[in-house]
């Protein structure tokens, strides 16, 4: 009888917090995140799966990031998400303050809905030619989960530049914002047209790398420059980031999803690290075939090479600026490589080696920014 009662409680609790969800809108959200801190929420969005994002999309939000970033329970195993992110974790040695913030736990509900919902999420835009992260929908629906919160998301800095803090979720602990996901429910898709970038990248065929010399293959890249050229600089910065085998320099690899909550959030990590940060870099190899894994290590080298040593100027630089940086790095990659074409999430071409050379730059930086507009980002 006892244990009856218990279910009973527990049953009775699980409803209570579908019944006490609040409704909202991304923009509701992200116009004050931290008020909503906590709570358990409803809201009907449409959710996009890119190559160092998972977010529930904002319109007309007019933030510098229209998104709220998604996570999975610890310990779900789903499919979909982001292809490659970069997470921050205090060293052991770090010598800020630690704010492991309690939250509590969320349960998903891997229902038929859900299962459909990640399913969609994780197909995969299928061509010959490079298409970086190219999820084939964005998906709409109606999702319920945990609400975490911040005022103000990234890193600070002491007066002598250093790192002594950060706050905020997903990739660079950039956004004030995420849903921690417990439910779904009416599910559908919208097919994203990559037929414009897809007739003009017709007869490329991407080349095929072993997934252990992607560093090595970043190096190569940056030398096929030559030296003192700033395309090549940049790329070999965003190597040597990584540093050497067996190096102890505070950055983590590792080939798993990276959808979920990051296991031990807030917690100081085991090892120590030069700066007193562990850069958690996380690649999901599943979506990254051949010479694909290389141009995610130009990307995530780029983003640890500048939060550890930014350019002088650019020490508050945001997510925007971070990410323009990024993908360009990864553009001269996948140019110093001899790829024709390179497309990523949205059907945005990068690059392309028929662009007429006057045109290119000015073809390159309207791309990216295009891009960037359709992740959500503006510039400050």
């Amino acid at each position: 009888m006892k244990r009856f009662f218990t279910f009973v409680l527990l049953g009775a609790f699980s409803c209570c917090l579908h019944a006490q969800a609040v409704d909202a809108t991304v923009c509701d959200i992200l116009k004050d995140p931290a008020s909503f801190n906590g709570k358990i929420v409803r809201i009907k969005g449409t959710v996009s799966a890119g190559f160092d994002r998972f977010t529930i999309e904002g319109t007309g939000c007019n933030q510098l990031i229209n998104g709220i970033w998604l996570s999975y329970p610890e310990g779900t195993k789903a499919k979909a998400g982001p292809v490659a992110v970069v997470e921050l974790q205090p060293a052991h040695n770090f010598t800020g303050t630690v704010n492991a913030a309690e939250r509590a736990p969320v349960i998903l509900d891997k229902s038929k809905d859900f299962k459909q919902f990640d399913s969609l999420l994780s197909a995969q835009f299928k061509e010959n030619a490079m298409c970086l992260a190219c999820s084939k929908f964005k998906v709409s629906a109606t999702l319920v989960g945990r609400l975490d919160g911040v005022a103000t998301a990234g890193v600070t800095r002491d007066s002598a530049g250093k790192i002594s803090g950060w706050s905020g979720f997903g990739n660079l602990n950039a956004y004030t914002a995420r849903l921690v996901l417990q439910s779904v429910s009416d599910v559908s898709a919208q097919e994203i047209d990559y037929s414009k970038a897809a007739a003009e990248s017709k007869g490329d065929v991407a080349a095929t790398t072993a997934n252990g010399e992607a560093v090595e293959n970043a190096h190569m890249a940056a030398k096929a420059y030559g030296a003192g050229n700033t395309a090549g600089d940049q790329l070999e910065r965003a190597a040597a980031a990584f540093g050497k085998p067996n190096d102890k320099n505070g950055v983590a690899v590792s080939f798993v999803a990276a959808n979920e909550v990051p296991k031990g959030e807030g917690s100081k990590g085991a090892q120590d690290s030069p700066d007193g940060v562990l850069y958690n870099c996380i690649f999901n190899q599943d979506r990254l075939p051949g010479d694909s894994l290389a141009r995610a290590i130009a990307h995530s080298g780029t983003f640890v090479a500048q939060l550890r040593n930014p350019v002088p100027g650019t020490e508050n630089d945001g997510l925007y600026a971070l990410e323009y940086r990024a993908w360009a790095t990864t553009v001269f990659s996948a140019i110093a490589m001899q790829q024709k074409t390179l497309t990523t999430y949205g059907g945005v071409l990068l690059w392309n080696s028929a662009w007429p050379v006057a045109d290119r730059t000015q073809q390159m930086d309207t791309a990216l920014k295009a891009a960037l507009a359709g992740d959500g980002l503006q510039m400050q």
